[in-house]
């Protein structure tokens, strides 16, 4: 060893290094599948009672994780609500690459596989606390159906909107009949839902036939 090259450190402080960076990933790791599962929880029991008619208790004998653990996750209910918001709303996702290609048949099948995910009806449950306050809760739901609207006004203006008719009206409606439907089918599943919502998109198709021409993508000029 030169005198230019540091001493190498004994081996047992890398051992002692070692240890704390695997025991910090095993917390880590525990953190992660505790603040799962309480948000499991979290969401059924939103979903079968709502969420005034849900306790801490509740959630901690239906996830296994004590009491104590919830609100050191999530500082209070309002906090596990945000969480269990956010999770649920991200998981309706418009496919891009169904956006680009102009097939509402594609983004309306997406849109049906994540209605029937049991929790998909959970933001009902959770619509009356959005509608009462002006809180975090009631800005998630205005955003998400910002997002969506956008999304498909995007997709009628990729495709042509029948003349005379604004894409971003017509994208309001056709939230706006998504959003019924599934109300619907959530309240009374006699409501066929498939072919409701496969309704919904040939109607939407059989008017291309009176649409205005679909709005040139631009191109980048180099140089």
């Amino acid at each position: 060893m030169t005198p230019s090259e540091p001493a190498p450190a004994p081996l047992e402080a890398h051992d002692r290094s070692g240890v704390t960076s695997r025991r910090k990933r095993r917390i880590d790791e525990i953190g992660d599948e505790s603040r799962r599962r309480i948000m499991d929880a979290a969401e059924e029991l939103f979903t079968e009672r709502g969420f005034d008619r849900t306790s801490f208790v509740d959630i901690a004998e239906r996830s296994g994780i004590s009491r104590g653990s919830i609100p050191w996750h999530f500082a209070n209910k309002e906090g596990l609500l945000l969480a269990v918001v956010d999770r649920a709303l991200a998981r309706q996702t418009v496919d891009r690459d169904s956006l680009e290609h102009g097939d509402i048949t594609d983004v309306l099948a997406g849109i049906k596989q994540w209605m029937h995910q049991p929790t998909a009806a959970m933001l009902y449950t959770l619509l009356t606390q959005a509608l009462a306050t002006d809180g975090d809760v009631h800005d998630r739901f205005v955003q998400f159906h910002r997002r969506g609207r956008a999304a498909l006004a995007a997709l009628i203006d990729a495709t042509g909107a029948p003349s005379g008719v604004d894409a971003d009206v017509l994208a309001t409606v056709v939230n706006g009949a998504l959003l019924g439907i599934h109300l619907q089918w959530t309240l009374d599943p006699t409501v066929d839902l498939d072919a409701s919502l496969d309704l919904l998109a040939t109607l939407i198709n059989s008017e291309k036939s009176t649409t205005r021409p679909a709005r040139p993508k631009a191109t980048r000029k180099d140089g």
